[in-house]
């Protein structure tokens, strides 16, 4: 992971131009189902973020928004799963192998509701299965999106606002 990390992070640096399309990319992959838990993306994004903020500050507005609907589509596909296979889903790979992990969400988003679909963006484990939950515990779409696409932007642009508030500046004189 460290390898494919410093690859992509190479690449940007003097490809600040394909940084959205990669953002994109891996903001996606950081909401998949289970996904984040073996790759995860979000130092990355991170990283890129602060590269972005130091070397292109205009582009950073463009990589939030990649982020975010990379982050929303991600989700709205884990969502869409959830409500298409509902129960059926405990069953299958992988999601047999976290069964606490899955029964952890759905205690989470009894109590919180839609609230919980924002609060969970910004936790690792609970980002990638709530939107499974969400579905599974039939809530409605509407509701379900309407939370999905504004904690997607606020997720994305606390996530790479370090770049944006000097963070890459400082790296770059410190270098």
């Amino acid at each position: 992971m460290a390898e494919l990390t410093s690859s992509i992070l190479e690449f940007v640096r003097p490809h600040p131009n394909w940084a959205t399309a990669i953002v994109f990319i891996l903001a996606l992959g950081e909401s998949l189902p289970f996904a984040s838990l073996v790759l995860p993306f979000w130092a990355l994004l991170v990283a890129i973020g602060t590269i972005i903020g130091a070397a292109a500050p205009f582009t950073f507005w463009s990589i939030v928004s990649a982020a975010a609907v990379g982050a929303a589509l991600g989700d709205w596909l884990s969502y869409w799963i959830g409500y298409r296979y509902q129960n059926r889903l405990q069953g299958l790979w992988p999601i047999r192998n976290y069964p606490d992990l899955l029964q952890k969400a759905r205690s989470f988003f009894k109590r919180w509701g839609a609230a919980a679909i924002v609060l969970a963006r910004f936790s690792g484990p609970l980002r990638a299965t709530l939107p499974i939950v969400a579905g599974m515990a039939g809530m409605p779409g509407m509701r379900f999106q309407l939370a999905n696409w504004s904690s997607a932007f606020l997720w994305a642009l606390v996530l790479l606002s370090p770049g944006a508030l000097g963070l890459g500046k400082l790296l770059s004189w410190l270098k």
